[in-house]
């Protein structure tokens, strides 16, 4: 079941620890998915602080 990073948003599959910002703090209660393929183009990224590729909640409970 997917989870959501509390301190990131990054949305992973399987593991205990966040990719992006090591933290192994997630919900199951999030809203809203995002995929950012480029975050320096992409305005969603730059209004997330979203710096890295990949899928991510827009909110996480």
């Amino acid at each position: 079941m997917p989870r959501a990073c509390k301190t990131c948003h990054r949305i992973i599959e399987e593991g205990n620890q966040c990719p992006i910002c090591k933290t192994h703090n997630f919900s199951k209660n999030y809203s809203g998915e995002v995929y950012i393929i480029n975050p320096e183009k992409s305005e969603i990224a730059k209004k997330l602080n979203i710096k890295e590729p990949g899928l991510y909640a827009l909110r996480v409970r």
